[in-house]
């Protein structure tokens, strides 16, 4: 039943109507449509939420929330609090405002006028918005004529909806979605008569006490179900109301961001740059199994020293991200630093990409043999000594087993022959811009002391999985990306050969490694200096995935390995990707031959290795591979005979306690057909030898057949000598 004005409201009423015209009211879809969020929703490629991300620091605002989602008790206490005859009136309330005209009259204190349809018309229209010191005139008069239009053309729910989502309730928070999350922690559609009564007080007071929010509650509370209260119970209620309101307005549950994929999700916002809502490449069930599998693998390996990780999805034929997991999240220290484009340095995963330069340039063969033992090799700031991670030597070994085995020696010696600045430029080549140029590294590049990205790392072995195209990744729809030739299709072909061959892996990984998997895959770990980083990156038949852990703030991992770091969790995800998707070994590109091999015999005459089928580019085949070591180290680093052991300048203590024979120091060289002199006198032949030092100082030489010096150290030996009335050094 509607109230008529009385004739002194129904004149002011219709001269204001005559001297301010009202223009035409938004629609409830364009209030809707216009209606922006403090937040960017980012979606996956199925239009699953990925993460929701704050992007206006000046407000607070949720999603638009339908008032079907939105709770009864939340209706009922907004509407009671704020508009008790919101479906009876057309948009003004006339009984209320001859109520408020009479109570200013008589300077009687009684409710405002203000309808809820009055409010909303001064929150979507800016030219009747609230200012500091209240509406003018004209504004409340524009207010009056915008609400009876809005009644006109709007329906009630959507008058009630508009208005819980434009409300301003406190500080920074407007609408009712921002208002749950933050002051609740829950969505709208879970809240109860107490938390509705809250909401339904902090419109009236926005900014008050919490202890005047409280009062104002227990009032709405009693309006909305009087039958219930009694004079005791009210004092009750309104003492835990209290309690619940302080508690309520000092939470702040709304996160700034949230969700599974943040960095990824801020990355996105970056390059779409129109701050909307995006979708992306990525699969929402795989980032949350890939999210979920790295913090409980961190979780074990935490009392290791290790709290970060981060992990990359490709999909080989687009390019196309399809999980990108940052951090640990909550288990780091630096959760917002995005490990995968951070530059780390990436150990041995750089090995199969100079193995198939070496291969391409036909410098090497998959059988081709490679001498494992120690090295100094010369650079320009001394030498270079690199060593295996387990300390050990294999000596002769092919290409293979020493790519597949990870074996540091045997690649510092391929680099030799391809070259620091051209291994340089095929990683640039393949997607990784270095910092540097090759010879700025020098030959522990071989080993990984660049550094790289995650991201690029991982796009560089989605080459290999190409047959050597290189494309770029994306994570947005829509994207292109041209791909060119960086790799050879053969050499790429016989390395992916190599990283999925389980056997050649044994000698430093054993035939149960968790890198062996039930589906074809190849698959390299590194580890860099000190280990600070450990990597797993592989493919399979669709996909790629790469996987760092380690610390963001660069400290040394304690005792992880390439199997108990990285792998696990880059195993745990290929199986997840090919839980009913198989992966078949590639098809060999053109140009390859498969023919048998077979291998000489070591010094102590055991076969170097067994015989097998191998992959060759045409042209480069043979069927036996046999080899001197001497030669093999000689030829390896490409240097003229000379000593290796002792260096120049080398002192010798000789320990009075310790028996003379067993303080010989070991004479080391390399070079084909040398000989020995000390201090000028013939001492032994071969590349080793072992000489017992007595004190002084000593010339120790190198010699060819001819007598002819190729090298020279000098080395003083101090302490106690051999046994008395010896005049010269024993033979060994």
């Amino acid at each position: 039943m509607h109230v008529r004005p009385s004739p002194l409201l129904s004149a002011v009423f219709w001269m204001a109507c005559c001297t301010s015209p009202a223009g035409a009211v938004a629609s409830f879809e364009q209030t809707k449509h216009d209606f922006r969020s403090s937040d960017a929703a980012v979606f996956d490629r199925n239009g699953e939420l990925l993460q929701r991300v704050r992007i206006d620091p000046t407000v607070r605002r949720g999603q638009w929330i339908a008032l079907a989602d939105v709770s009864p008790a939340l209706r009922t206490a907004m509407v009671l609090s704020e508009d008790k005859r919101f479906y009876e009136h057309s948009g003004v309330d006339w009984r209320a405002v001859s109520a408020a005209a009479w109570g200013n009259l008589w300077n009687t204190k009684t409710r405002g006028a203000s309808t809820l349809t009055m409010q909303l018309a001064g929150l979507i229209d800016d030219d009747l918005r609230r200012a500091s010191g209240g509406r003018s005139l004209t504004q409340k008069v524009g207010q009056t004529l915008a609400a009876t239009q809005l009644e006109r053309e709007w329906r009630k729910d959507q008058v009630l909806e508009a208005y819980l989502n434009t409300v301003p309730f406190r500080g920074e928070i407007v609408g009712i979605d921002a208002l749950s999350r933050t002051l609740f922690g829950k969505a709208p559609h879970g809240l109860d008569a107490r938390e509705a009564a809250v909401a339904a007080a902090l419109v009236r007071a926005p900014n008050a006490r919490p202890a005047v929010v409280a009062q104002r509650a227990c009032e709405v509370l009693r309006t909305m179900a009087p039958e219930t209260k009694n004079n005791s119970n009210n004092k009750a209620d309104c003492e835990a109301l209290d309690m619940f309101a302080s508690a309520a307005l000092q939470r702040r549950a709304f996160d700034a961001s949230d969700g599974i994929a943040p960095h990824l999700a801020r990355r996105a916002l970056r390059e779409s740059g129109n701050g909307a809502d995006i979708h992306t490449t990525l699969r929402a069930p795989l980032q949350r199994f890939a999210l979920t599998t790295l913090q409980r693998h961190l979780r074990e390996l935490r009392g290791r020293h290790v709290e970060d990780g981060a992990l990359v999805v490709l999909d080989n034929a687009s390019g196309e991200v399809l999980a990108w997991v940052g951090s640990s999240g909550v288990l780091s220290q630096a959760a917002e630093v995005d490990g995968v484009v951070a530059q780390r340095q990436p150990g041995s995963t750089l090995k199969p990409l100079l193995y198939a330069q070496a291969i391409a340039e036909r410098r090497l063969t998959a059988a081709s043999l490679l001498d494992d033992s120690s090295a100094q090799i010369s650079t320009a700031s001394g030498l270079y000594i690199p060593q295996n991670y387990d300390r050990q030597f294999k000596g002769l070994v092919s290409a293979r087993t020493a790519l597949a085995a990870s074996l540091n020696v045997p690649a510092v010696r391929t680099l030799v022959m391809v070259s620091p600045e051209a291994f340089a430029r095929q990683l640039r080549a393949a997607g990784m811009p270095l910092r540097e140029n090759g010879d700025y590294y020098g030959y522990s590049l071989a080993l990984g002391s660049a550094e790289v990205s995650l991201l690029s790392l991982t796009n560089a072995y989605r080459t290999l999985a190409n047959g050597g195209r290189v494309g770029e990744t994306r994570f947005l729809p829509g994207q292109g990306s041209n791909t060119t030739n960086a790799i050879d299709p053969g050499a790429a072909f016989i390395v992916g050969d190599i990283l999925s061959d389980a056997n050649a892996r044994a000698r430093t990984f054993g035939l149960d490694s968790i890198l062996s998997t039930r589906f074809w895959t190849a698959v390299k770990t590194g580890t860099s200096k000190d280990m600070r980083d450990n990597w797993a990156v592989g493919w399979s038949a669709r996909y790629t995935v790469g996987v760092w852990v380690g610390n963001a703030s660069g400290a040394p991992m304690w005792d992880v390995s390439g199997t108990s770091g990285a792998a696990p969790v880059w195993a745990e995800l290929m199986g997840f990707l090919h839980a009913r998707e198989p992966s078949r070994a590639p098809t060999p590109p053109p140009g390859l031959v498969h023919a048998p091999v077979t291998f000489g015999r070591n010094a102590e005459g055991g076969l170097l290795e067994a015989s097998r089928d191998e992959w060759f580019l045409q042209g480069t085949e043979q069927a036996e591979f046999a080899i001197d070591p001497v030669a093999a180290r000689h030829a390896a680093t490409g240097a003229a005979a000379r000593i290796t052991s002792p260096t120049r300048g080398t002192i010798i203590a000789l320990d009075p306690d310790i028996p003379p024979n067993r303080q010989r120091v070991r004479l080391e060289a390399e070079g084909a057909g040398v000989r020995w002199q000390i201090d000028g006198k013939p001492f032994a032949r071969g590349a080793t030898a072992q000489w017992l030092p007595w004190p002084g100082r000593h010339a120790i030489q190198l010699v060819d057949a001819r007598g002819q010096v190729l090298d020279e150290v000098k080395l003083e030996v101090r302490g106690a000598g051999v046994a008395a009335g010896a005049s010269a050094p024993p033979r060994p």
